[in-house]
């Protein structure tokens, strides 16, 4: 399949825009995209270097930073596939850092020393066996590695120690659990047994005994996930949303079984926790209105610690050092993507590591999203995020396009969005609808889809159009859709089973046809395919009758408005099959359909010059099919 080709003209067009009173420099996607994306992997032995992942060369690669100077070096040079950072050892500057092959997802493991020097850890032929890193141990003698290798599907966990760099088995998982943490001491694990995408069990697992014992027997639904053990490995932090809506915090005495509720927000959820090397902070992230704040709490008094000239913005990706004098952590904002910034903790001073906003790009031409609520058809409120464009009025009305993410499950954020801020900058109204079954408004929201996906989930978007018109700015003979994942699906739905409500549909990824898609889940899904079908059904029964009903591809005749589908041709979540379906079937209509595949990505964009591409070319399909129309 040939790619949309996109002429040099137009990847270097730039526009001025008069609206009102204002001049509104538009740029394009290679510009949004010459903004650097990083994130930290932690510091060095010694506290002078932090590890990190950068995508400045086009692909994520890792990359140092050196603390005193700010100077940032890079490590690996893959320039097909990304190389994710994972950390430094714990004596020298040698590292880890994890690779698949063009975004296929089959994760190897690999080592480079002082010397720069390369080496695969996990050399495997098998085109299924997959590896994750999950840690060093506090001793610094060993870390440990999660591998599908003894079945293709089950992960098992083993330990490599670091004289010997060899796996060795520690738990072989033969109940279909996953791994989420073991202790300081080595005697516990926890693992993790999905029931449904919303409800889960723990078990903690010794490994003197073999006993694997349940710890969170509850009735109804709750959603569990593991905070750390403390340093003496007498206790274990979860977070939990059992009998509530939103998550807390959860301390478990492993002797006595004991459960303390630790840490509540109110109408918030506390979305992590976890302590720093000596336990004596408590870094913890609270979600509310799609952002997180961070709190840190002095671990001995319980009490907050207010840490002095923080700059502005949601703070993530907090990592304190194990002396517990420096803290890294990112900041973003909607019109900043996230820089990472270096905190001194004995002096109060913070120093800015990474500059990531192309210069090219004035910020004020860009626009701060609000988040907003509107009723749907059954009366529930429906958050999103709007993005309004710059000069836009009554007297200046602009096309709008939905935006629905992925998952299900997942969520739009308030932070940078390039594509959101794109489109916005280029006349468009972006809505980031989180839809009935988002997380991050509460348990009963986030399961008010199950089994009902593509019906009231669809609805809600198409109820969204009511809260547009009431805006006053929105043409609303121009109100498109578009989604990645999940996101993709809901927008073939849209077109398929609300034929008249969009003009214009953006599919990026997405399947078409859920028989097909939850069937062939990739291997390593294996402990979580149960909790796939106790939220979407089972294609092997009688719910094979309902996906057959929502999979646009068996009713693909009733779609008559323009389609836009973009591909990974190495996505082993949707396969390339899904989209050349639809394609085939929504072109035998008569109707336009615009079809780009990536040979060399997989469900999602890791290529600079292929989301360029890719975004540039919806642009340019909605500009042709709905600012046009």
């Amino acid at each position: 399949m040939n790619f949309v080709k996109i002429t040099s003209l137009f990847l270097c067009f730039l526009g001025v825009l008069a609206l009102d009173a204002q001049s509104v420099k538009q740029y394009s996607y290679k510009q949004f995209t010459d903004n650097v994306s990083v994130y930290s992997r932690g510091f060095n032995h010694d506290e002078t270097k932090l590890l990190i992942g950068c995508d400045k060369s086009g692909v994520y690669n890792v990359h140092s930073i050196e603390l005193e100077t700010g100077e940032m070096t890079q490590l690996t040079d893959s320039k097909n596939s990304a190389q994710w950072a994972s950390g430094y050892f714990p004596k020298n500057d040698a590292f880890l850092y994890q690779g698949d092959t063009e975004g296929n997802e089959i994760y190897h493991l690999f080592m480079m020393d002082e010397e720069g020097n390369k080496k695969e850890l996990t050399p495997d032929t098998s085109s299924v066996n997959r590896y994750s890193f999950y840690g060093f141990s506090r001793d610094k003698q060993s870390f440990f590695v999660g591998s599908t290798k003894r079945t293709g599907k089950l992960t098992d966990v083993y330990e490599v120690q670091l004289d010997v760099m060899e796996l060795e088995m520690l738990y072989e998982n033969s109940e279909n659990l996953s791994f989420e943490e073991i202790s300081d001491n080595k005697k516990y694990f926890v693992l993790s047994k999905p029931n449904t995408t919303s409800d889960n069990n723990l078990y903690l697992y010794d490994t003197k005994t073999k006993e694997n014992k349940l710890i969170t027997e509850h009735k109804g639904t709750a959603n569990y996930r593991t905070s750390g053990f403390s340093n003496d490995s007498k206790s274990l932090f979860y977070t939990t949303n059992e009998g509530g809506e939103y998550s807390y915090l959860v301390r478990y005495d492993i002797e006595t079984g004991k459960k303390e509720n630790f840490l509540e927000e109110k109408e918030a959820s506390v979305a992590y926790a976890y302590t720093s090397f000596n336990e004596k902070y408590r870094i913890v992230g609270i979600d509310k209105n799609a952002k997180t704040t961070l709190k840190i709490y002095d671990v001995a008094s319980g009490k907050e610690v207010k840490f002095p000239n923080l700059p502005e913005g949601e703070i993530g990706n907090v990592r304190i050092s194990e002396s517990e004098k420096l803290m890294v952590f990112s900041i973003q904002a909607a019109k900043q993507p996230s820089n990472l910034y270096l905190y001194d903790i004995e002096k109060g001073t913070c120093k800015q590591l990474t500059d990531n906003l192309n210069p090219a790009i004035n910020a004020d031409d860009l626009v701060e999203p609000e988040h907003i609520t509107f009723k749907s058809f059954d009366g529930l409120e429906i958050p999103a995020i709007l993005y309004k464009p710059q000069g836009a009025s009554a007297d200046n009305k602009v096309p709008a396009t939905l935006m629905i993410h992925g998952g299900p499950g997942g969520q739009s954020r308030m932070g940078y969005s390039p594509i959101a801020q794109f489109l916005c900058n280029h006349g468009y109204a972006i809505l980031a609808v989180n839809n009935r079954g988002s997380s991050g408004y509460g348990k009963t929201f986030n399961q008010a889809d199950d089994q009902r996906h593509g019906e009231d989930d669809l609805m809600d978007c198409v109820k969204s159009k009511d809260y547009l018109k009431s805006l006053g700015y929105i043409d609303m003979e121009k109100v498109g859709i578009m989604g990645g994942s999940y996101g993709g699906y809901m927008t073939l739905a849209a077109l398929t089973y609300q034929p008249d409500e969009f003009e214009v549909g953006v599919d990026i990824f997405g399947p078409a046809n859920w028989l097909r898609t939850i069937r062939n889940m990739p291997p390593w899904w294996e402990s979580f395919k149960h909790a796939m079908y106790a939220e979407m059904g089972n294609p092997n029964t009688a719910d094979s009758l309902r996906l057959h009903k929502i999979s646009p591809l068996f009713h693909a005749d009733k779609i008559k408005k323009p389609l836009m589908v973009l591909q990974g041709a190495n996505d082993p979540r949707v396969l390339q099959i899904e989209s050349d379906e639809i394609v085939e079937a929504v072109r035998k209509n008569g109707v336009p359909v615009e079809y780009v595949v990536f040979e060399d990505e997989g469900h999602g964009f890791l290529k600079s010059e292929n989301e360029i591409e890719g975004y540039e070319a919806v642009l340019k399909f909605l500009d042709k099919y709905l600012k046009k129309k």
